[in-house]
């Protein structure tokens, strides 16, 4: 009997202890709770962040959701499922309405639709390590039904962690974290209370900004780049406007019984999404990531910054810009791949039997880059230009190095140009945009144009006087390409009005591609022919037509490889260096710099080229002659 009197008389102490306890971890939570800040959205399915902090209540007894499993997609337990259901089920996963692979607007909806009259919401959980005394972390969860980044998933689960050098939560009541972690991805970036990039609401409530898409956590807005599956492979946007939500906030008891009780789904061992293939399967909960019970020790691995994309630079931010399309498109690829396999291996297959019929249809040899003016295979084209190039590359790559100076010019003007209207008063915003972008772009495509002009008529020159049998460098090609620089530059400044003006109705992006190509032989035509500006465009469209499509594929395969290999290169540093992103940039536009002289001499080849064919072939006769005398 007196047995059973003191065991009851512990259970009855017991319960005191342990709420005392919750409302000391609900009173932390409060006082600390985040502000969020979420990438506004100003029209339905457009620009933005569409979700918001859901709690996860709004999926118990919805007819829309199924529990399904386990290991596979198709097995179904229930319809509607309840939060009890959920318990102590492994690698079973909740099933949205939707195809992942396939979001298009209706994750969105639905989303919407469950959301309506409730509150964002996140949960706080206080947690501690056995083996790491003295120190408490408060952990805030955050829940969005679906993952709209290059790893399209259903759910997504994402936090935020606050140490304190402390042994409870009432101790911790009475100090101010020492550090905080915001998860990204696999990983999370550290800051100290009190660091400069951490801002605070009301001093104690930390700004967090929600990257769209992805729900990466940032401390900052800018677009971040990760390349790493602890930070995320692609870029996250958190720019504004922004969508300011302070969430409610669910406590979930430390106590391990007591949270079960109270909230019955964090007992969940599934995943909280469709099952799918790789990356795009359904997230684990919170209970089942490693910072819920080791709290500390995962603190201890948080990397001391995330890498923002720089938004301008020397050369502009081509690797970084690069780096971003590139992984979006590779992960579309992928979606697409995983959607239709067949249909995308049946298009990857017919583009390589493309290739190789168009490789070998051609001849490469004899390569004979003397002599130039002749006729020539397109292979042997390109092989020409190649061998002159690294025959002589002194004198192409100083030709090419006249654009390493124009990038920094180009950078300038256009600062210049955004910060002259701010000095004057003028708005650069609103209604202003467009037509300051607009101006912006006019700028930097002309001098860009006119740099790729100059390289072009120095190279053209050059490689004259190299067929001639004459010894010459890059200042002297320079010095007679510029004794036609006048011409020259009326014809890119007419050509550049025209483009830039056809561009911007978009519906006319075609018609500027195709004059593009008709003129893309302009400083050849200026400087070995001596015409001026509006006959040197009508001289090139003449040598083009009826050869839009040779030309077309020699230039543009010099374009491209030149555009494409100093962004490649910066992004392929990216995943394989920590060099500063500014620097890669700079590499980037240093070895576009460089190759663009390759493109000037394929440029000088197919100008030789369809010049002769246009002076040797015969015209088309309007009258036969008769090849043999018939009897009368």
């Amino acid at each position: 009997m007196a047995l059973v009197v003191a065991l009851a008389a512990v259970a009855l102490a017991c319960c005191p202890v342990a709420s005392a306890t919750l409302q000391d971890e609900q009173a932390l939570a409060k006082r600390f709770a985040p502000d969020v800040r979420l990438v506004e959205q100003t029209e339905e399915c457009g620009h933005g962040e569409p979700y918001i902090p859901t709690d996860v209540d709004v999926l118990f007894d919805e007819p829309t959701v199924a529990l399904r499993g386990p290991w596979n997609r198709t097995d179904l337990v229930t319809i509607a499922p309840t939060a009890h259901d959920l318990v102590a089920r492994f690698e079973y996963h909740l099933d949205f309405p939707g195809n992942p692979l396939r979001p298009g607007c209706d994750y969105e909806r639905w989303a919407r639709r469950l959301t309506k009259g409730t509150s964002p919401t996140v949960y706080a959980h206080v947690a501690t390590e056995s083996d790491r005394p003295g120190r408490i972390a408060l952990q805030y969860w955050f829940f969005y039904p679906f993952n709209d980044f290059n790893n399209l998933h259903e759910g997504d689960w994402e936090m935020i962690q606050l140490v304190f050098d402390a042994a409870s939560a009432r101790a911790a009541l009475a100090t101010t974290p020492s550090e905080v972690g915001y998860s990204a991805h696999e990983g999370a970036e550290r800051a100290s209370w009190g660091d400069e990039k951490l801002a605070l609401v009301g001093a104690t409530h930390p700004v967090v900004y929600v990257a769209g898409g992805s729900h990466a956590n940032k401390f900052t807005d800018a677009l971040y780049l990760g390349s790493s599956a602890e930070q995320g492979v692609g870029c996250d946007d958190t720019r504004g406007p922004h969508t300011d939500v302070r969430p409610v906030v669910q406590t979930i008891p430390s106590d391990p019984a007591a949270g079960r009780k109270s909230f019955p789904w964090i007992a969940f061992e599934g995943r909280w999404g469709e099952l799918e293939r790789a990356f795009f399967n359904g997230p684990t909960g919170p209970n089942l990531k490693p910072q819920w019970t080791e709290p500390i020790r995962w603190s201890e691995g948080w990397h001391d910054r995330s890498y923002g994309v720089p938004t301008s630079g020397v050369f502009g931010t081509g690797a970084t810009d690069f780096f971003c399309t590139a992984v979006a498109s590779g992960s579309r690829g992928l979606v697409q791949l995983l959607r239709n396999p067949q249909l995308m291996l049946l298009v990857l297959g017919l583009l390589l039997a493309a290739a190789i019929f168009g490789i070998t249809r051609t001849r490469w040899r004899p390569v004979a880059p003397l002599r130039v003016g002749r006729r020539r295979r397109w292979g042997q084209i390109l092989s020409a230009a190649g061998r002159v190039y690294v025959t002589r590359p002194r004198t192409f790559l100083g030709i090419g190095l006249l654009l390493v100076p124009l990038g920094l010019l180009i950078s300038v003007a256009q600062a210049l140009v955004l910060g002259g209207f701010g000095l004057l008063g003028i708005d650069t915003t609103g209604d202003s945009a467009g037509a300051l972008v607009l101006l912006v772009v006019a700028v930097g495509t002309t001098l860009t144009i006119l740099g790729l002009a100059l390289v072009q008529a120095a190279t053209a020159c050059a490689l004259v006087e190299i067929d001639a049998g004459h010894p010459i460098g890059a200042p002297a090609a320079y010095r007679i390409a510029f004794a036609k620089l006048r011409p020259l530059l009326g014809a890119v400044a007419l050509a550049v009005a025209v483009w830039v003006v056809l561009s911007a109705t978009v519906v006319l992006l075609p018609l500027a591609v195709w004059l593009a190509i008709r003129w893309s032989l302009l400083a050849q035509v200026v400087e070995l022919e001596g015409l001026p500006a509006r006959a040197a465009l009508r001289r090139s469209a003449e040598l083009v037509r009826h050869r839009w499509l040779r030309v077309a594929s020699l230039v543009g395969v010099g374009v491209v490889l030149a555009l494409a290999l100093g962004p490649f290169v910066g992004a392929l540093l990216i995943l394989l260096s920590d060099a500063p992103l500014p620097l890669l940039n700079v590499i980037a536009g240093i070895v576009y710099a460089l190759t663009m002289p390759f493109v000037a001499l394929t440029s000088a080849y197919v100008y030789f080229d369809v010049r002769t064919r246009l002076e040797l072939e015969p015209a088309e006769l309007t009258e036969l002659p008769a090849e043999i005398q018939l009897a009368r």
